[in-house]
């Protein structure tokens, strides 16, 4: 099942990502599910949210990768949506 999650982060906090970028990055990597992924950028070329794709077997699994993901546990994020996609073309 693929899940995308969109994140925006909280106002002010490029520093947060920064400091967790590594552990976040590396969280990417030990867990296997992520297909496709990278931040959003604002007009200055800062990174201001994240957009990730998840390989997973529920929603449930999705929810939990995204409660353990280093930069929600740093407190990054404004707001996060996980929604249901159906690759069509790709």
């Amino acid at each position: 099942m693929h899940v995308v999650l969109i994140a925006t982060d909280k106002p002010d906090a490029l520093q947060v990502r920064l400091d967790n970028r590594e552990a976040h990055l590396a969280y990417v990597a030990e867990t296997g599910v992520v297909e496709l992924a990278g931040p959003f950028i604002d007009a200055e070329g800062r990174m201001t949210g994240s957009m990730i794709l998840l390989d997973v077997p529920d929603m449930a699994a999705a929810q939990a990768w995204a409660a353990d993901d280093p930069y929600a546990r740093a407190g990054l994020f404004s707001e996060v949506t996980l929604r249901t996609w159906k690759k069509v073309i790709g």
